[in-house]
């Protein structure tokens, strides 16, 4: 996972540790040397996360922090303060300033890159939702710009996952002041029966004779805990432990001995997200309502995806992310619809957007264009990653031929696929689109059942019959 951080610290020697850490497991670095410096970066170069050292002359990285979190343009970007001090204050300060997590120097490898791909993931995701609630919006005005999505109404429900009796009935103690609502549990059917509602944290403690890291795993995989905020709970001693707990992606953590103006700032932070998930979760299936899905296949249709497309390389602007579109055509698709008639042709059409779905990422954007024509669009990905992926989806479909039961026929069915990626800053919606059209009638000149990237020079290509 590739992603850009901006580091923050006043001595070089920190900054230069740290980018040489970061570098070394492939992120891209930026570096500030002063609170000024840094939040003119954060608004220009908008990155994925940002490193912050606390104890800075001048302006503090506690004031940085509340800046960059009241400021629109930067109040999504993770922030994990770093500092020598560790003091439960201040990390119960920081986090009340709006830091996502704090780091204490000598700062562990291991604890490092899993907090870091932890919070761009969960902001990735974020975005992903605020993208998608961006472009409905544009259809209905789903949104309400005054609700506090922390402001429900509802106590947050938490489940507890904790062996010891003691530690338990502290735990319920010391959430009181959020809810009255805490569930504990001791065995995994316990935890999975928990879920019957909705839940807003499970809080895990590693301690104990099963290892709570198997639960992480399966609450990720669960349809029905995918996205529930998980804290883990552990000794100094346990950092690899902790680490693997964030890789398999649990959200933070906090460890023990638990103080409890630290417990419930993080607690607090975490239902917030949560609650904030739900909302663009909730504004988003609500506008699925208003005809921006296909009706025959399921997919979004041509003017869900065009908004979407413009909205992608808006945010992309001037930064270094880049972004694929494949354009997919069935191949001979008149034939069947003339073969064997309309209602197959439905069912063709139907089972090809199936396997589409099924073999892009969960962030990827497929949407039906219009008749037999397929678009997915890929954000943050290059030519020989997208190649890839066309190939599998070319695969996906001509492997297999389509079943149609009712009629006992299994059709052979092919796909031909246009591929273009953005190619430099100021690149816009339409040209990217126009490419990856010129790319498909390039890929059925040769043939068809094939993948094409876009090359200079398709543009001069006659497109009568395509």
């Amino acid at each position: 996972m590739s992603a850009r951080i901006l580091v923050v610290d006043d001595v070089a020697v920190n900054v230069r540790l740290l980018e040489a850490k970061l570098a070394s497991e492939y992120f891209n670095v930026l570096t500030a040397s002063c609170g000024e410096k840094a939040l003119e970066l954060a608004r220009v170069e908008r990155p994925d996360l940002v490193l912050l050292d606390v104890m800075m002359p001048g302006m503090d990285g506690f004031e940085v922090c509340e800046r960059l979190k009241a400021d629109p343009r930067t109040a999504e970007i993770p922030v994990v303060m770093v500092t020598a001090l560790s003091d439960v204050s201040d990390r119960v300060k920081g986090l009340r300033a709006g830091a996502d997590d704090f780091l204490t120097k000598p700062v562990n490898d291991v604890a490092l890159f899993a907090r870091v791909r932890s919070q761009v993931r969960l902001k990735r995701m974020i975005e992903e939702w605020r993208l998608r609630e961006e472009v409905s919006g544009r259809f209905e005005n789903v949104l309400d710009a005054g609700h506090q999505p922390e402001d429900t109404g509802v106590p947050a429900r938490i489940v507890v996952w904790e062996q010891s009796d003691f530690a338990a009935q502290r735990s319920v103690e010391m959430l009181a002041p959020l809810t009255n609502d805490v569930i504990r549990v001791t065995s995994p059917e316990e935890l999975s029966a928990s879920f019957d509602k909705p839940v807003d944290l499970v809080i895990l403690n590693l301690a104990g004779g099963f290892d709570a890291l198997r639960l992480v795993g399966q609450l990720r995989s669960a349809e029905n805990s995918r996205f529930a905020p998980i804290l883990l709970v552990a000794a100094e001693e346990e950092m690899a432990r902790l680490a693997k707990g964030l890789d398999l992606g649990a959200n933070d953590y906090i460890l023990r001995p638990i103080d409890r103006n630290e417990l419930i700032a993080r607690v607090r932070t975490q239902i917030r997200r949560k609650r904030l998930q739900d909302r663009l979760q909730e504004n988003y299936q609500r506008s699925l309502a208003l005809a921006l899905t296909d009706s025959l296949t399921g997919l979004y249709n041509r003017r869900y995806f065009t908004a979407h497309l413009e909205g992608l390389m808006a945010r992309i602007g001037d930064s270094a992310q880049g972004a694929a579109v494949m354009m997919l055509d069935v191949d001979f698709f008149k034939k069947v619809n003339d073969g064997y008639g309309h209602a197959v042709g439905d069912v063709v059409l139907r089972e090809v957007s199936q396997r589409l779905a099924r073999s892009v990422r969960g962030f990827d954007l497929v949407a039906r264009f219009g008749g037999e024509e397929f678009v997915v669009v890929m954000p943050e990905t290059t030519l020989p990653i997208a190649s890839m992926v066309a190939e599998r989806l070319r695969s996906a479909v001509a492997d297999t031929p389509i079943a149609v039961p009712d009629q006992n026929l299994d059709i052979p069915v092919s796909i031909s696929i246009g591929i273009a990626v953005t190619r430099e800053r100021g690149d816009t919606a339409a040209g990217l689109l126009e490419r990856a059209d010129e790319a498909l009638y390039e890929a059925k000149s040769r043939g068809r059942n094939r993948a094409i990237s876009w090359e200079p020079g398709m543009q001069a290509l006659a497109r009568v019959g395509h």
